[in-house]
């Protein structure tokens, strides 16, 4: 019976996720740099939790060890209603997501920092090693990468205002249309699409040297972003979600960009 106890045991630590206690995490406020924390140092004030549920990114339910999110960030940040504030998530390839502080704390957000059932499987079209951290999202409701996005080899997280991060991004116009539409970009684009070279590296530039309304109709524009599938393998997702009004007013958004052109890669001008 003791041995057939051991042999369980030994099974078990088989299992057990391997954990970078060195891992670290920084945070930064308007370019201050407010603490870089490691796990071990984490795990002291803020309780571990076990996560489940389905993974977008993996197509299949997950298991995970990670830290509640909403505790780390008032660690970091102890003062001020982080509800109200704007944050830059970065990866550790430069990949950048803008989000609100409403959606960080709505709940359901943690770091996980191990896979609970082994080691980490690669994740992404490049085969990537999601740690040191990567963000997940507990409830069914928040699998949409577009409006619960879960960068992967997270660095660091900052309070930081939208218009400090990418301000070349930003438009001149206040026409409604536009801003609508603007608004619909900052929310789903600008994690893969640069304008002005400001914004992801995944999906191709869209206002330098040309405006893609420059060479793309409005009717091809409007089909691609609803479904790039139906035109070849895409890492781009398909976009169901938006409606012929909000596709408008994103074309009218991307179209006021053409007489912004900043080219501020090497050579530009």
């Amino acid at each position: 019976m003791r041995r057939f106890g051991a042999v369980l045991l030994l099974v078990a630590c088989a299992h057990v996720a391997p954990v970078n206690e060195t891992a670290t995490l920084r945070f930064f406020e308007n370019g201050a740099e407010r603490g870089t924390f490691t796990l071990v140092q984490l795990r002291t004030q803020v309780p571990e939790e076990p996560v489940s549920g389905f993974d977008p990114y993996y197509q299949r339910p997950k298991r995970w060890r990670a830290l509640p999110l909403e505790p780390v960030l008032r660690l970091a940040f102890p003062s001020g209603q982080l509800t109200a504030k704007e944050f830059t998530l970065r990866a550790l390839d430069g990949y950048t997501v803008p989000i609100s502080g409403a959606r960080l704390l709505e709940g359901g957000a943690y770091l996980a920092f191990a896979a609970a059932d082994g080691a980490w499987a690669p994740i992404g079209p490049q085969r990537a090693e999601p740690g040191p951290w990567y963000l997940v999202w507990k409830d069914a409701k928040q699998t949409d990468l577009t409006t619960h996005p879960r960068p992967w080899a997270l660095a660091s997280i900052s309070i930081e205002p939208f218009a400090a991060v990418f301000p070349l991004v930003v438009p001149r116009s206040k026409e409604a249309r536009v801003q609508q539409g603007f608004a619909t970009f900052r929310q789903q684009c600008v994690k893969c699409h640069a304008i002005n070279q400001q914004g992801g590296r995944v999906g191709p530039e869209l206002n330098v040297p040309k405006n893609v309304t420059e060479y793309r109709d409005e009717a091809f524009l409007r089909a691609w972003i609803r479904d790039p599938f139906t035109f070849r393998v895409s890492v781009m997702p398909a976009s169901p979600q938006l409606s012929e009004d909000e596709l408008g007013a994103l074309l009218a958004y991307l179209a006021s960009m053409k007489d912004q052109k900043i080219d501020v890669a090497p050579g530009g001008h």
